[in-house]
């Protein structure tokens, strides 16, 4: 069961490993990223401490990991589209699908490399808040965070195996991604809780799985919350998963056989 899997993270490895300067890049980019919401909590982090007293931190703490739970976000949104993506223009898709595997352990398998990259990501901002700007993770529970990013991973996994349909078919033009790319960062509390938007925009932002997910781990991480105190979070993330999982891969096959029927496979 783990031999295909495990043939894609040595493929993805060999070819990552191949731009060191790239790995390098994306470590200082953690570390600007970081820096930029620390210097932006010195000038503005005391006008919002108001919102933030249910966690229990100040602005910094709450950005903080939240962008590096974005990051886990980014491995169920983005994986599959840019791994179809990828592929398309390597020339290597058709042969992929053509070999006698479940689509769904191909998807799977595109996912992982992602994965194991973003939790190298989480642990430099966990790293760096720990070690340089003192942040106390003490009072985490373990459990409900792990449930969370669990949860938050599939049902993300179902909007990007959603967006890599719409990358098959179109090669170009992704709506999906588009939308949540645009719309989930802004109005679904990862750079600043969602009380501070108006009534409307804070009604929006209950249809999108980031929002419950967010408020999840600062009060899984920061309080210490159980799952019995986080229940609409994790039932929210549950139906998110239910819905969305089948009828991703209910449009990712319906892709496939259209860019089959039309020859399109290697075209990009």
């Amino acid at each position: 069961m783990l031999k295909k899997p495990l043939a894609f993270i040595k493929k993805d490895f060999l070819i990552e490993s191949s731009y060191k300067l790239s790995f390098l890049f994306n470590i200082a980019g953690v570390l600007v990223s970081v820096l930029t919401y620390f210097f932006i909590d010195k000038l503005f982090g005391q006008k919002i401490v108001g919102h933030l007293e249910e966690f229990g931190v100040n602005y910094f703490s709450y950005v903080l990991l939240s962008m590096a739970f974005f990051s886990y976000v980014g491995v169920g949104l983005g994986s599959f589209s840019s791994r179809i993506r990828s592929e398309q223009m390597q020339g290597t898709l058709e042969t992929i699908l053509l070999t006698p595997t479940r689509i769904s352990t191909i998807l799977f398998s595109m996912a992982l490399w992602n994965l194991l990259f973003a939790t190298l990501d989480i642990a430099i901002y966990i790293s760096l808040g720990i070690f340089l700007f003192k942040i106390n993770f003490s009072n985490i529970n373990i459990l409900s965070t792990l449930v969370i990013l669990f949860l938050t991973i599939i049902s993300f996994s179902g909007l990007g195996i959603l967006s890599a349909s719409f990358i098959m078919v179109f090669k170009r033009g992704n709506p999906v991604g588009w939308l949540i790319n645009s719309l989930e960062g802004l109005i679904g509390g990862v750079y600043f809780p969602i009380t501070i938007m108006p009534a409307w925009l804070q009604f929006a932002a209950k249809f999108l799985p980031i929002t419950y997910a967010v408020r999840a781990i600062e009060l899984a991480v920061y309080r210490g919350f159980g799952l019995g105190q986080l229940t609409k979070e994790i039932g929210f993330l549950l139906l998110f998963s239910f819905l969305l999982l089948p009828l991703s891969f209910t449009s990712f096959k319906f892709a496939l056989k259209k860019a089959r029927q039309q020859g399109s496979l290697a075209q990009y």
